[in-house]
């Protein structure tokens, strides 16, 4: 069977699916280069295809099968799927209950990208010779990108994050060696930038006019100095506002919009995952009232 070739991961998927197949799939571009992909499947999944991305997967759910580099793998709930651009391969459930997973397909050159920052230098794109591992770097990192809504500096971080887990899984596991270097006035000009602009999607292109600092630097100093991503910095202010607001009895939907969140249910999404309580269970707790 001829190996389908696409520009990215979803499009190959959804040209592979036939009518009959059982299954669902989703797909978003939240940021250039960067594509989020969830699916489920039941028997065969998707013909031979290859596509020019990295495929970064999670197996959530059942036992997915797959032909890569002229072997059967199979990948199990909690195990990561590494699969090297231009590499042909197919899909399948190994049980009859079909499998489920989530995975991030990310342009080779924005991983180029992070990995000269990483290593300090031009350096090749990580091969994996394993394409299943227990990678808790790739796995934290695939998680989180579906966790919250997807702004253009998670998409930095994620991008940062891959290239470090990928780096990690090449080397069996060992640390990349990163720089430590910091450049802490940039890092700090970023910091009381985002406290300013806490209400309102921050673009990368800002904080790289800002700080001087290409957005993976940026995404790496940052968690070195402070402990977290840009965007995860901002979201927990965006949050620390809107609970100095429910502290003011405002209703919740005003709450959700002057925080800079797109919709409520955005915001109880983002709170929830914060905090362990929706909005509402929180107010109610703090009056001392039963939901």
């Amino acid at each position: 069977m001829r190996a389908k070739q696409t520009r990215s991961g979803g499009e190959g998927l959804e040209r592979s699916c036939g009518d009959a197949i059982g299954g669902w799939i989703s797909s978003a571009k939240p940021a250039e280069g960067v594509e989020l992909f969830r699916a489920w499947f039941a028997g065969p999944a998707y013909a031979k295809h290859r596509h020019d991305t990295y495929a970064i997967g999670l197996t959530d759910c059942g036992v997915q099968v797959f032909d890569y580099r002229g072997a059967a793998r199979a990948s199990l709930p909690g195990e990561v799927v590494v699969l090297y651009p231009d590499e042909v391969h197919d899909g399948r459930a190994g049980t009859a209950e079909g499998f489920g997973y989530r995975i991030v397909y990310v342009e080779p050159f924005q991983l180029a990208e992070a990995l000269r920052t990483i290593r300090g230098r031009p350096y090749p794109l990580p091969f994996v010779g394993d394409p299943v591992s227990m990678s808790t770097g790739l796995a934290r990192a695939i998680a989180a990108a579906f966790q919250l809504p997807f702004e253009p500096l998670a998409a930095d971080g994620l991008v940062v994050d891959l290239a470090e887990g990928l780096l990690a899984a090449e080397r069996g596991g060992q640390p990349a060696g990163a720089s430590q270097r910091v450049d802490a006035n940039a890092i700090e000009r970023a910091r009381r930038f985002l406290d300013a602009e806490r209400t309102r999607v921050v673009y990368s292109a800002e904080l790289e006019s800002v700080t001087g600092l290409t957005r993976y630097d940026l995404a790496r100093q940052f968690r070195l100095m402070f402990g977290t991503s840009p965007y995860r910095y901002l979201l927990m202010r965006r949050l620390d506002l809107a609970r100095g607001l429910i502290h003011q009895q405002r209703p919740l939907v005003e709450v959700a919009c002057d925080a800079g969140f797109a919709d409520q249910a955005h915001f109880t999404r983002v709170f929830k995952s914060a905090f362990g309580l929706t909005p509402a269970r929180y107010r109610a707790l703090r009056v001392g009232q039963r939901v």
